[in-house]
């Protein structure tokens, strides 16, 4: 036999270093995100929505930190200063309601409390409320939501007409009359504390049918997927599938929907201090500022403007914000 014109070559092998770093490289390209980051990344994107979250961010600080703003600025909420208002016509002496260095936003009519300073401790009682209803709801949404859409049947049915009786009544209505027959004291609380407490278990009752057919429909799809077959399979139990498989595939349906809510109760909590079941008066209230300033939209407008400015704001923030939390959980929905 006649040997080969060409002789193989063998390949010279790679160094060390070479594996490296084709190993660095192949460990960056396959490096996972958790979908945490991925919803973060895709929500730094949206300014909009960044905006809402700032301003939202720097409401909850205002609530928080009103005694000290009020207390370096010199104010009281509950202090009248009659030598500041007209007494002819009861409307505050100077332009745009009494502004100045000491009142930044004017003073009230009549009594010439610093406008300012109500807007503070009036963001508390609105963001309390906003916030624990939209806690009572989603616990009670949740719960009955998905207990609702993993057994089915005459549980289901159950559930589902309760939600279909709530969202029928008259949710406004039904809160005016019960505050209006409301004890002074309950439960170590008096006056605005049984009010407020109230308006959060009332508000937050009626709520939770809304994300309660949010996370029916939700666990309805989820309960036929492939894992929670195996989970079955496995021999796991139904708490163990409820709170380890469809729980957390829940959660951002869940905090979509309440991000949405917080507004939407705000907005109840101005509408029932406006018609004057909310929380009583010396306590601020956005609502309650805006039903006095009625007989004053003429003489001073400033009045009725500043309270309006500070729903429309806190609302158009949540929304904002809530949008865009949408948008980066689910960016299909937004299709």
């Amino acid at each position: 036999m006649t040997a080969p014109l060409h002789e193989p070559t063998a390949e010279a092998a790679p160094s060390a270093a070479e594996e490296a770093a084709v190993g660095g490289v192949g460990a960056k390209a396959v490096q996972g995100r958790s979908l945490g980051r991925i919803a973060w990344e895709r929500l730094k994107r949206d300014k909009l929505a960044l905006t809402g979250g700032v301003v939202v961010l720097v409401l909850i600080a205002i609530a928080l930190l009103a005694p000290v703003i009020t207390g370096l600025l010199g104010q009281d909420p509950n202090e009248y200063h009659e030598k500041l208002i007209d007494p002819l016509f009861g409307t505050p002496t100077g332009s745009l309601g009494g502004i100045s260095g000491d009142h930044l936003l004017g003073v009230e009519p009549v009594n010439g409390r610093d406008i300012f300073a109500r807007i503070l401790y009036g963001a508390r009682i609105s963001l309390l409320v906003g916030f624990l209803s939209a806690v009572v709801a989603v616990i009670l949404g949740t719960v009955l939501g998905i207990l609702a859409g993993f057994f089915g049947g005459w549980v289901d049915s159950l559930i589902s007409r309760i939600m279909d009786g709530l969202l029928a009544f008259p949710q406004l209505l039904f809160i005016i009359a019960l505050v209006s027959v409301m004890p002074n004291q309950m439960l170590g609380l008096t006056g605005t504390g049984v009010r407020i407490f109230v308006m959060i278990l009332v508000i937050g009752f009626f709520g939770w049918p809304y994300i309660g057919r949010v996370v029916r429909g939700q666990t309805l799809s989820l309960r036929e997927r492939e894992y929670v077959e195996a989970a079955r399979s496995l021999g796991a139990g139904r708490l163990y599938i409820l709170f380890k498989e469809l729980l957390p595939n829940l959660v951002a349906p869940i905090i979509v929907y309440t991000t949405m809510m917080i507004p939407t109760n705000i907005l109840t909590e101005a509408a029932l201090s406006f018609l004057g079941v909310g929380v009583k008066p010396p306590t601020a209230s956005w609502g309650q500022m805006l039903s006095s300033a009625i007989d004053y939209y003429d003489s001073d407008p400033m009045y009725m403007v500043v309270p309006g400015v500070a729903i429309f704001i806190t609302v158009l923030a949540f929304n904002l914000f809530g949008d865009g939390v949408r948008d980066a959980l689910d960016p299909k929905g937004s299709r």
